[in-house]
């Protein structure tokens, strides 16, 4: 990530069935919301991401991997490496893959706490793009601080 600017990145929470998004910028250290992604048995629909990338002219991507609560992997872990991997191949700039452990939950959490405030029913879409938003800020949190090597 080039240093003292402000980049635009998109994350991705991959899913068999759905892939949610979310943009941010290291500027603000935060994610939004973007959308999500149909994916058939892993598959997405490319037409619609290379659509997010244009509108979006990110930086940079980041693709969270689900590890098991031990850290090992799993099946939807290598096909979420893959799914990174094809990415790369759709997109000219650096795809970065980070632990997405929990980001679900907290993702769950969060939107559940804005239901309480009066929001509408959470969907499962609604889920994805929160956790690719929880996968986005972790990422932006860890390479962001001028602290770290």
């Amino acid at each position: 990530m080039p240093e003292g600017q402000n980049i635009t990145l998109l994350a991705f929470d991959f899913g068999l069935r759905r892939i949610g998004v979310a943009v941010g910028q290291t500027l603000t250290g935060s994610a939004s919301p973007v959308g999500v992604v149909p994916a058939r048995d892993g598959e997405p629909d490319w037409q619609l991401l290379e659509k997010y990338l244009r509108e979006w002219a990110p930086a940079e991507l980041v693709v969270g991997l689900p590890y098991t609560m031990d850290g090992g992997e799993q099946d939807i872990t290598q096909r979420a490496r893959k799914f990174a991997t094809a990415l790369a191949g759709h997109f000219a700039g650096p795809v970065h893959m980070i632990d997405e452990r929990l980001s679900s939950r907290e993702a769950e959490t969060r939107l559940k706490t804005l239901r309480q405030a009066g929001r509408r029913r959470i969907s499962r879409e609604d889920i994805d793009c929160a956790a690719a938003c929880v996968i986005l800020e972790s990422w932006l949190n860890t390479h962001n601080n001028p602290t770290q090597p």
